[in-house]
């Protein structure tokens, strides 16, 4: 004998019952079954409010009721042949009538009583139950009916009965047989007391009678049919890598039931537990998949976390005081109270200091509880030994679920570990003696963060996926694009990083995709996005709220560059070939560091200088390990290194300028590069990652332009200028010809001091054979005194930038 029991997505409409019917004859080929079924979908929801509103009379109730006899007739057309209704028509016509006569009751006397809700909402799993077997019987299906109400026999506690199992199993057995019947139809939910009144076994009492039956009947399995394939490592609907797990025992099961897997109803695994009946969840709508079986023992195939599941709307209360310490009996009253006015409490944690007791409870039950506790601790607060009871609202709990947890080193550490990297705080702690579970309380707004970043560390082989939120499309950010594109699956097999692009904008539209945004047709998606706006596109960032999340600037926009601190305090790391931010006031920059390391966001900007080069990793690494910087000289501005290096006499110097913008070597106002506050940035920037306080305005710069060439207001007019004074730029070119040296644009940092300027470079000094865009860096420290650590190469160009920021990425992944 097999129990299946069928839930309310299973039997919600005439289509779904097509394919319970589908499944049931599929087995029954084989089996003998009991089949339990609920409630048609969304009918316990429609009793509920219908005898609410009878009870408040309010007469909108005969509207629902209307709704519930409607939902019922209309499956009963599409499954039933019209020649064979009668007598279920008959039936639901002759309930729906004994119905409504209740709830017509309940309107006249305006309340409700335990009793009278019993018999109300029990009367969703008997109309479908019905309808089901006359579908069944019409479709060929050898099938008895047995009303649930005259097998199962509880007490008198309406709303959550308890089972009278020595009754209950004599009337099972002697009712159920392996006999001609080949299948046995009843409805979940319901049952009777002794004196023969409805009675309701509670929320998720469906699965319980299903449960109840397997046990009495001695079942070779009961199986539950539901909505998704099993009980998975996490909530399919927020973890998207989420898998189904194939077997797990009876206690795992019943730990990631309580903490909300709401596959299975907890209770249920109770009366199957002694008889080591397993228990199979199946998806009803995919039947061929595997889904879940419970069973006594597992080896979980060496992994010692199982699932990861959570609860929401979840308060927190805490009672604190020091007229708490070495006072016997304080718990015991506190606990009494919340008994008292039936309020469970689903955590517990305790200092050891007797300072305070915290607990939580249904975010429904907090209102309540602080103000039993409160009235029952009132001397104390008055006296000031207690303090009023505090409630924190807007929680969650999350939960490592595993059986082999206990034999495995260092899980809290890699949990909180994990949690902490991504700012997820963690206000209570809680683990069982048996080790089956660790529970934290965080912030509901963080769950699906959580529960992916744990997801991630325990499930997904430690592929990191870090989600990128892009600002600015054009030259470098379609490069990095690119980039990605090509090296997704590189990435995924070779460093365990799964890098998703999640939002896009450029100065006219955004775009945003939680699940990624494909970068095959990234354009095509882009101009279908809304207006873009940068204050809208970081609350939308900080609402999404991912884990691993990093803000990518491709932009020179000082406005975006003031809105890294939003950013980083929300613990969304920044990575930007932006100049602006980390060259703006000291106060800023140190500002943005300190931020960064608060809240656990890097903030890397290594494209700020050298594009691609690692020349600030480079420094950075020497400070790290003891070094000290006393000097450095540069040539830091791959757009004029290939001016001066194409410059000559055979070529004006406002073509060769030309030249370099339309190749991408300059920004669109090539004076930002040729005044030089384009390597004074540079050149600031090496020398706070060096230790060092230094303003912009503390950098010295010999500008080799004309003052009016300075002065121009656009672009067209900067060339016109500069056409102009050519015969300046010759002289410089002659000079430097004269002296046997090259130009080169060169930055100095010595001893605390800082100047850019353009210069005449001897031959044999390292600068003299810089070619095209290169950059070249010497670092001067106390260990490289004589000859300096020296960084040469590509320093400009929108590939070479783009790959410098991806570099950056990398890092984060890395970190």
């Amino acid at each position: 004998m097999k129990v299946l029991k069928f839930g309310g997505t299973s039997v919600a409409n005439a289509e779904n019952i097509q394919l319970v019917k589908n499944i049931v004859q599929k087995e029954s080929s084989s089996n003998y079954l009991c089949v339990v079924v609920s409630a048609l979908g969304g009918v316990t929801d429609l009793l509920l409010d219908s005898v609410f509103l009878a009870s408040q009379q309010k007469e909108a109730y005969q509207e629902t009721f209307q709704l519930i006899e409607k939902k019922h007739l209309e499956v009963v057309k599409k499954l039933i042949p019209v020649q064979q209704q009668s007598s279920v028509m008959s039936f639901l016509k002759r309930e729906l009538n004994i119905l409504e006569t209740l709830l017509e009751g309940a309107f006249l006397i305006g309340e409700t009583t335990p009793k009278l809700l019993d018999k109300i909402l029990g009367y969703g799993e008997i109309l479908s139950s019905k309808i089901i077997h006359s579908y069944f019987t019409a479709e060929g299906i050898s099938c008895a009916y047995k009303d649930s109400r005259e097998l199962i026999k509880t007490n008198t506690q309406f709303g959550r009965a308890l089972v009278n199992f020595e009754i209950t199993e004599k009337n099972l057995t002697e009712n159920i047989t392996e006999t001609e019947t080949q299948v046995y139809l009843m409805p979940g939910f319901v049952a009777s007391s002794l004196a023969g009144d409805s009675t309701t076994l509670g929320r998720g009492g469906s699965d319980y009678t299903a449960a109840i039956v397997a046990a009495a009947l001695d079942a070779e399995v009961l199986e539950i049919w539901t909505d998704v394939s099993g009980m998975f490592t996490a909530n399919p609907r927020l973890v998207k890598q989420a898998v189904a797990i194939e077997e797990i025992s009876y206690q795992e099961a019943m730990e990631l039931s309580h903490f909300g897997a709401k596959v299975l109803y907890p209770p249920t695994i109770q009366p199957v537990l002694a008889k080591e009946i397993p228990i199979h969840i199946k998806n009803t709508f995919l039947p061929a998949e595997k889904g879940t079986l419970i069973t006594k023992n597992t080896n979980g195939k060496n992994r010692p976390v199982r699932g990861i599941s959570h609860i929401e709307n979840i308060s927190l209360l805490s009672l604190e005081g020091p007229g708490m310490v070495g006072v016997p009996g304080i718990s015991k009253r506190f606990f009494e109270v919340l008994s008292v006015n039936e309020i469970s409490v689903v955590l517990i944690t305790q200092a050891s200091s007797e300072h305070s007791i915290c607990v939580a409870v249904a975010s429904e039950d907090a209102a309540k509880a602080k103000e039993a506790l409160d009235q029952s601790f009132a001397y104390e607060i008055s006296l000031h030994r207690i303090q009023p009871v505090i409630v924190e609202d807007h929680q969650a709990i999350i939960a490592l679920v595993g059986d082999n947890m206990k034999s495995h080193q260092g899980l809290s550490g890699k949990m909180f570990s994990a949690l902490g990297k991504n700012n997820v705080n963690i206000r209570v702690i809680a683990q069982g003696a048996s080790e089956r579970n660790i529970s934290a309380v965080i912030k509901k707004e963080d769950v699906k963060k959580a529960l992916n970043t744990l997801h991630e560390r325990f499930f997904e082989e430690n592929i990191k996926q870090l989600n990128l939120f892009v600002m600015g499309v054009g030259n470098v950010g379609a490069k990095f694009l690119k980039q990605i594109q090509q090296q997704k699956k590189f990435l995924k097999q070779n460093f365990k990083l799964n890098v998703r692009v999640i939002a896009l904008s450029n100065s006219r539209k955004m775009y945003f995709q939680e699940d990624g945004i494909s970068l095959k047709n990234w354009e095509e998606n882009l101009t279908k996005g809304e207006k873009a706006d940068k204050e809208l596109f970081f609350e939308k960032v900080k609402a999404m709220n991912l884990r691993n999340s990093i803000f990518v600037d491709n932009t020179a926009n000082e406005v975006i560059a003031m809105s890294y601190a939003n950013y980083l305090k929300n613990s969304i790391s920044v990575v930007t070939c932006n100049k602006v931010a980390s060259s703006s006031a000291y106060e800023n920059y140190a500002e943005l560091k300190q931020l960064s390391r608060e809240y656990n966001a890097p903030f890397l900007f290594e494209t700020n200088v050298g594009a691609g080069l690692p020349i600030i990793d480079t420094l950075k690494n020497l400070i790290a390990s003891g070094d000290k910087v006393t000097k450095i000289q540069a040539v830091l501005s791959g757009s004029l290194n290939f001016v001066f290096n194409n410059f000559d006499e055979n070529h004006e110097f406002v073509d060769v300028v030309k030249q370099a913008q339309e190749e991408g070597y300059t920004e669109p106002d090539p004076k930002i590069d040729l005044s030089g506050i384009d390597v004074m940035r540079k050149i600031l920037i090496l020398a706070r990652e060096s230790g060092y306080q230094l303003e912009l305005d503390d950098i010295q710069n010999q500008s080799f332009l004309p003052e009016e060439c300075l002065q121009t207001k656009t672009v067209e007019d900067f060339f016109t200028s500069l056409a102009t004074h050519k015969d300046h730029f010759n002289q410089l070119f002659e000079s430097a010809k004269q002296h046997n040296s090259r130009l080169k644009y060169v930055a100095q940092f010595d001893n605390g001091k800082a100047s850019v300027g353009l210069e005449e470079i001897p031959q044999q000094h390292p600068f003299y054979n810089l070619e095209g865009k290169d950059n070249i860096v010497l670092f001067y420290t106390e260990r490289y005194v004589e000859q300096p650590l020296i960084i040469k190469g590509a320093g400009a160009g929108a590939d070479v930038t783009a790959s410098g920021i991806f570099a950056d990425i990398i890092r984060i992944g890395n970190y």
